[in-house]
């Protein structure tokens, strides 16, 4: 069977190095991100007739949803300059003002070949825990490479936002 051009465009898998991560409007590069995932603690649950029939098991509460982001450090110059503060100056503002409502929405956008976003993933309610400068290394000659880690409320995933 002979497949054409479009059967084939619409069928193979998406690749996963193109995507976009978007935070209240700004659009940052980030070379990894991990952890868009959904888990519940499973619970045992155990009735009067539990002898006869078994024991069930139930989902329980469900786990933080931990997002972390890896980005190459780059200097600060020009229209850019927003951007590469961006991240530090959330997590700075979240914990200098704990009792003000810091939490954001993030994008994440698998796009297809064109730039079109295909698959969308909308973590919910963000909040920075952590923020890891890169390290450092006299033999290597490794990127910068700082990492930023989320907690976030929820997670939805939409197929052709």
């Amino acid at each position: 069977m002979v497949l054409t051009k479009d059967t084939i465009a619409s069928t193979y898998p998406l690749p996963a190095y193109n995507y976009r991560v978007t935070i209240e409007s700004l659009t940052i590069g980030f070379s990894e991100v991990s952890g868009l995932s959904v888990e519940h603690e499973p619970v045992t649950y155990k009735h009067g007739l539990s002898f006869a029939m078994g024991s069930k098991i139930i989902p329980g509460m469900r786990q933080p949803i931990k997002v972390i982001m890896k980005r190459g450090m780059v200097k600060k110059t020009g229209s850019d300059a927003t951007k590469d503060v961006f991240l530090s100056s959330w997590f700075k503002d979240t914990y200098a003002d704990p009792f003000k409502n810091h939490k954001k929405d993030i994008l994440i956008d698998l796009c297809d070949e064109k730039g079109n976003p295909v698959i969308r993933w909308n973590v919910q309610g963000a909040l920075p825990i952590k923020i890891e400068a890169p390290t450092f290394t006299a033999n290597s000659n490794d990127v910068a490479i700082e990492t930023m880690e989320l907690i976030a409320l929820g997670l939805d995933m939409s197929y052709n936002p």
